[in-house]
């Protein structure tokens, strides 16, 4: 009598493990560099949020050489959150410092919790274009 041995084919339990283990290494090292451009990729839209607004209030000056609204104190922001598709979730609101006044403003965009992770915060520009923070990367 010959016997043969049947070789099986598959997997072994060692041989998935290992490949789960890598797997899990991969995901841990991905998924943080994943949340820093996420986060920066929302800060870069609130960027561009606060310059469009402080053209709408630029605009608002050279038509009548005052950042007020009609009756005195703060106009109303053509939007206040960013980004501003209803249909995501908000990152950043936005709205003045403090009162406006003739001849000066400050917008800010203040980070949701969505956002908290980010390290640069609150960012903020006035009507001269100074941008806070000054942190290399925030603006």
């Amino acid at each position: 009598m010959i016997f043969r041995t049947q070789r099986q084919k598959g997997f072994t339990l060692i041989e998935m493990m290992i490949v789960v283990a890598i797997i899990g290494i991969l995901a841990a090292i991905a998924y943080p560099s994943y949340q820093r451009y996420v986060e920066s990729t929302r800060r870069a839209a609130a960027q561009a949020d606060l310059l469009e607004l402080v053209q709408f209030m630029e605009r608002r000056y050279s038509a009548s050489f005052d950042y007020q609204a009609a009756g005195g104190g703060n106009p109303t922001l053509p939007f206040n959150t960013s980004p501003r598709n209803t249909n995501e979730s908000t990152a950043y609101n936005i709205s003045f410092t403090e009162d406006v006044t003739r001849g000066a403003f400050e917008l800010q965009a203040v980070p949701t919790t969505l956002q908290s992770g980010d390290d640069c915060g609150k960012l903020e520009i006035n009507h001269q274009g100074a941008k806070t923070p000054l942190t290399a990367g925030c603006w």
